[in-house]
């Protein structure tokens, strides 16, 4: 009988990489000169990355996640660890979004990260180098996660997304017009995934509307409720039932008080109309 050695989480910065290797590979029924082979990779080195005796190149986690259908999850892991520039404590939060089994967002003024287009992101980062609060690099990483995490949208099985957004984040101009009518096509095409929810809190909801900033809430398959929230300098991931449950709540109410999906989707094109004849 081989003797499988116990990895401790805590006792390699990439271990807990290695554990969800093993894990992953094994739910799949493979073994390590299985994986391997399908890498491109020697099974020692599959073997000193599942113990965190080497860090995983991130060729190896990109094709990793591909043969193990673990809908980025791996690569996610590599990404928060290699790269420094985002919000202390989103890492965190983003590890619990890839695995949830339900995502709720409400957001004013911008568009949801996981509903941005490529572009969207580049304008917003884009500012906040001219502002010198990130440098290229930074904003090049933030963009480049933030793709890796709407690999979330193409995961098996496929989370439900459920995105409220204020109707400042379709007026205001993030990037120039070219850019609002692929971001306001891209929420239209998303609506089409049954998958995917979005709806338009309109201004007329005034005072009704439950929330005055951003909400991010996820059910995890365990059906445990989480939330998240940031201020400009960190993020907090919220696991007090207590917290979050109001949270839950007021989201149901505003998705009553917010315009259903074929409401929205007309208002969306509305406003996408009103940018393509201002071209």
């Amino acid at each position: 009988m081989v003797n499988i050695k116990e990895i401790d989480p805590s006792s390699s910065p990439w271990a807990p990489f290695g554990i969800q290797l093993r894990n992953s590979r094994k739910a799949k029924g493979l073994l390590q000169h299985q994986l391997a082979r399908k890498c491109g990779v020697s099974a020692s080195y599959v073997s000193f990355v599942e113990l965190a005796h080497r860090p995983p190149s991130e060729k190896f986690a990109t094709k990793a996640d591909e043969v193990l259908e673990t809908g980025g999850t791996l690569m996610l892991m590599w990404w928060q660890h290699k790269h420094t520039a985002l919000v202390p404590g989103f890492p965190e939060y983003a590890n619990h979004e890839n695995r949830a089994a339900e995502v709720r967002l409400f957001s004013i003024d911008i568009v949801s990260g996981l509903l941005q287009t490529h572009a969207y992101a580049g304008a917003w980062e884009a500012a906040n180098i001219r502002r010198g609060t990130a440098t290229p690099e930074q904003a090049e990483e933030r963009v480049a996660f933030l793709m890796t995490r709407q690999q979330l949208l193409a995961r098996t099985p496929t989370p439900l997304l459920h995105a409220v957004l204020d109707e400042s984040c379709l007026r205001r101009p993030v990037g120039g017009t070219k850019v609002m009518i692929e971001q306001l096509q891209h929420l239209e095409q998303l609506a089409a995934s049954p998958s995917v929810i979005i709806q338009v809190a309109p201004y007329s909801l005034g005072e009704e509307r439950p929330f005055s900033s951003h909400v991010t809430l996820l059910t995890m398959p365990d059906r445990k409720l989480l939330g998240y929230g940031e201020t400009e300098v960190r993020g907090y991931l919220d696991r007090d039932i207590d917290t979050v449950l109001p949270l839950f709540r007021g989201y149901d109410r505003l998705q009553i008080e917010a315009l259903n999906q074929a409401a929205s989707m007309e208002t969306i094109r509305a406003v996408r109309k009103g940018y393509e004849d201002g071209c």
